[in-house]
């Protein structure tokens, strides 16, 4: 537990410093984030925050990735093979999401190059990071709910590979719609983290029901250092926001959950740990469709994702930011309850 701790207090206190030096950094080289205007049908309701520094998902990244490293310091916590290619995913998708960044405020407007190519280019990174996860770790290779054996699916190994690379992929991009309003991602993703915290945690102190979780203390550790990191990003990013978080952390964040999710064995319950990643992406899923259904002529919301609709009814951007809180918290709480609860089941018969 005080490796968790370390890795958690390091990284917020990194974070904190970190971001506030990427504020002055991008603001004196006038690296703001690009709005979409009326003109490319964007939120104009936010042209306000035209100019804010971006790309401050450097920070989270860097910052989650010093708290991991400060609590390895300690004896007894080694650096497990499966939680370095967690890395390298997370670096790679992070890396995707800051050159797209880049060229956003290069040519200052919110479409980089590949943003029609984007998600292919990242659904083929997700499955070579699904395929190395699968192939050089013990992790388990079945679709789970709170645990290896629940519902425990075995399915072919490619499937299974294929699967996970559409988790990653999925996440990533749902944690990047999701990222809209102050805080909004940053808040929600340090829930989803905190779960993770605890899920990985309960399974390194019950090996006899989680013993199919590789190196569960490391995946605990991992958890609360990207916990700490969004947490002390969010003392910046909040409503008014004084950086954005971009693309870069959006991505790495968004991988980050989805290969928790994957490496505890808990794959379906992601649903709802990220449920408010889910119901944006949703949105987004749900308007594209019945806007196409009716010839382009109707559309279910004002305006995706769902948190632009409440915004154009007349909820103030606070008022949508800490409801969306609550919802995820609601989903995180209920996700646990469910993980201890069988955790109580199981024990109870054993």
């Amino acid at each position: 537990m005080i490796a968790v701790m370390i890795a958690g207090a390091t990284a917020m206190i990194v974070s904190l410093f970190c971001t506030r030096f990427l504020i002055r950094f991008f603001r004196e080289r006038g690296a703001g984030q690009p709005i979409l205007g009326k003109a490319d049908l964007g939120p104009e309701h936010h042209m306000h925050k035209q100019g804010t520094p971006t790309m401050g998902g450097l920070g989270i990244v860097v910052a989650a990735g010093l708290g991991w490293f400060v609590a390895h310091l300690r004896d007894g916590l080694a650096f497990s093979d499966q939680t370095m290619i967690m890395w390298v995913g997370v670096l790679v998708l992070a890396a995707m999401g800051f050159l797209d960044d880049f060229i956003k405020v290069r040519k200052r407007h919110n479409r980089g190059i590949f943003w029609k190519k984007k998600s292919w280019i990242t659904l083929g990174l997700s499955f070579l990071i699904a395929w190395w996860l699968v192939a050089g770790t013990g992790v388990s290779e079945t679709i789970s709910f709170t645990r290896a054996s629940l519902p425990g699916w075995d399915v072919p190994w490619p499937i299974f590979v294929v699967f996970v690379g559409f988790i990653i992929w999925s996440t990533s991009n749902a944690v990047n719609v999701t990222d809209g309003l102050d805080g909004l991602a940053g808040g929600s993703a340090m829930m989803g983290f905190l779960a993770f915290t605890i899920i990985a945690y309960w399974a390194f102190r019950n090996p006899d029901v989680y013993g199919a979780v590789v190196n569960p203390l490391d995946l605990a550790v991992f958890a609360a250092a990207f916990a700490g990191a969004c947490g002390g990003f969010l003392w910046f990013n909040a409503a008014p926001a004084r950086i954005m978080m971009g693309d870069v952390g959006a991505l790495g964040i968004g991988t980050a959950l989805a290969l928790l999710a994957v490496t505890t064995n808990t794959q379906l319950l992601l649903i709802l740990i990220c449920g408010i990643n889910v119901m944006e992406a949703g949105s987004v899923a749900v308007q594209m469709a019945v806007f196409k259904a009716s010839g382009r002529k109707k559309r279910l919301f004002r305006m995706s994702p769902i948190h632009h609709h409440f915004e154009l009814v007349g909820w103030p951007e606070t008022t949508v930011i800490i409801r969306f809180w609550i919802i995820c918290g609601i989903f995180v709480a209920t996700a646990l309850a469910i993980f201890i609860g069988d955790f109580t089941k199981l024990s109870g018969k054993l």
